[in-house]
C-alpha cells in the first residue's frame, strides 16, 4: 500500500515581496531496494538490504541500500554487510543489480526534465529542477505532478524538497520520507535551518563536525551567528562559505553537466590483509581496470588517487597529479604503488581503490564513447577475484 503523501508547510500563503522558490530537489525513496520490491511484490513490508552477499554474518563488503523496513532495524547504507546481517539476519538480502537501477533511472529522469525549465542531475536516484513561475501555488502542483507520474509509470516513491535555491531544496528533501513534500518559502530559510544540526549543511563531515563542536558550533543557527572572520582563520576559504550557506546563501546554479567528473573501481579483498605482493598484484589490475573503463569513455587524466580502508574501518585518501593530460596505464600503476606505499605494513586492509580525475576528453582516442549519465562519479566495487586469478 502507497502512504499518501505528506507536505509540511509553514505558511500557506507566501510574502509576494520576498520572491517565489523554484528549485525542488527529488530524491528517490530508497531506490535499489525499492525497485527490487517492485520487481518481487512478495517482498513487500519486509526488510529489503541490497548490497554484498552477507554470507551468514561473515561476508565482505557494504550496504548499498535498504528498506525503509530495514532501516527500522538500524541498518544503512554503507554500513559492512556483516553488521547489517547481524542487526537483522531474517533481511532479505539481495545482490546489485545496477543494469537494472540505471534503466530505472533512466526513464524516471526523462519525467523530471520534461518538467524543468533547467534540470541537474545529481546522482543516479538525485536530481534539481528549477521551474519558472509567477504562483508558488504551481511549483507546488508541478511536484505532486511529478510524485504521481512516477509513481503510476514506475510504482516507485520519491520525496520532493522546494526551497528558494540548491541548498535549501536538498535539506528540505530529507526532512520527510519516504514520499513526502517540504516547501521553505525564502522568507523562512533561516527558522528552518537554524535549528539543525551542523553535518545537515553539504560538505560539512565528520572531522570538520568536530572541530566546529571544539569552537562551540553545533547547530546550524550556531554557525550563522559565529564571526565569519574567524572561520576563516580556521577553514580558509571554506569558512565564508560555511558561513554564506548557514544563512541560506547559496549561488550555485541548476545547471546539468555533461562531463565524467572521475572514474574508479575497488575492491574488497576476501580477508584482510598486509601481504604487499597480494596488494601490489591488486593495484595492477585495478589500474588496468580503470584504465580500460577511462579509454572506453575516451577521456585522459591528470591526477590518480588511491583509497584504502583498514581493517577497523578507518578509510585514508591520497592523491597526486600530474602536469599533463595522460592515458598511459604504466603511469596509472606507478603512482598508485607510489601512494599506497605510505599504507602498508600499517594496519591489515580491506579494501582499496583507483580513481582518476581532472579528466578530458582524448579527441584522439578511437575508443571514446558517448557520455552515459549513470556514469558521472561512479565507483564500481568488485570482487578481487575478477582480477586475481
Amino acid at each position: 500500500m502507497v502512504k499518501r503523501c505528506a507536505i509540511s508547510r509553514r505558511n500557506k500563503t507566501p510574502d509576494p515581496d520576498q520572491g517565489m522558490w523554484t528549485i525542488l530537489l527529488v530524491d528517490m525513496d530508497g531506490f535499489f531496494a525499492s525497485i527490487e520490491v517492485v520487481r518481487r511484490p512478495e517482498l513487500i513490508g519486509l526488510p529489503v538490504v541490497v548490497g554484498a552477499d552477507p554470507k551468514g554474518g561473515a561476508g565482505r563488503g557494504v550496504v548499498s541500500t535498504c528498506s525503509y523496513e530495514a532501516r527500522e532495524c538500524g541498518i544503512h547504507s554503507g554500513m559492512p554487510i556483516s553488521r547489517a546481517y547481524r542487526l537483522c539476519p531474517d533481511s532479505k538480502f539481495l545482490p546489485v543489480d545496477m543494469a537494472l537501477y540505471q534503466a530505472v533511472s533512466g526513464r524516471i529522469m526523462k519525467i523530471l526534465a520534461s518538467y524543468a525549465d533547467t534540470f541537474q542531475r545529481v546522482s543516479i536516484d538525485e536530481a534539481f529542477i528549477r521551474v519558472k513561475t509567477d504562483d508558488p501555488e504551481d511549483v507546488i502542483e508541478t511536484a505532486l505532478d511529478i510524485k504521481k507520474e512516477i509513481l503510476a509509470k514506475e510504482r516507485l516513491t520519491c520525496s520532493i524538497g522546494i526551497g528558494p535555491n540548491k541548498l535549501v531544496a536538498k535539506i528540505a528533501s530529507d526532512v520527510r520520507k519516504p514520499d513526502g513534500l517540504t516547501v521553505v518559502a525564502p522568507y523562512e530559510v533561516c527558522e528552518f535551518l537554524d535549528p539543525m544540526p551542523v553535518k545537515k549543511i553539504p560538505g560539512i563531515g565528520k572531522k570538520t563536525g568536530q572541530s566546529l563542536k571544539s569552537m562551540g558550533i553545533e547547530t546550524i543557527r550556531d554557525l550563522r551567528e559565529y564571526d565569519a572572520r574567524k572561520l576563516v582563520l580556521r577553514f580558509g576559504k571554506w569558512g565564508y562559505r560555511m558561513h554564506d550557506l548557514a544563512c541560506g546563501i547559496d549561488r550555485s546554479e541548476v545547471k546539468e553537466d555533461r562531463t565524467v567528473k572521475s572514474i574508479g573501481r575497488e575492491l574488497t579483498f576476501e580477508e584482510d590483509t598486509s601481504d604487499p605482493g597480494l596488494i601490489h598484484d591488486s593495484i595492477d589490475a585495478l589500474a588496468d581496470a580503470t584504465h580500460r573503463a577511462l579509454s572506453n569513455a575516451g577521456y585522459l587524466f591528470r591526477t590518480v588517487s588511491v583509497k584504502v580502508r583498514f581493517e577497523d574501518f578507518d578509510t585514508r585518501t591520497r592523491s597526486r597529479s600530474i602536469g599533463f593530460p595522460s592515458s598511459d596505464p604504466e603511469l596509472v600503476k606507478s603512482i598508485s604503488k607510489n601512494l599506497i606505499s605510505e599504507f602498508t605494513g600499517v594496519a591489515k586492509i580491506r579494501l582499496i581503490g583507483i580513481r582518476l580525475s581532472n579528466l578530458q576528453m582524448d579527441n584522439g582516442s578511437p575508443g571514446a564513447t558517448h557520455y552515459h549519465p549513470c556514469m558521472a562519479g561512479i565507483t564500481r566495487q568488485t570482487s578481487i577475484y575478477e582480477f586475481i586469478r
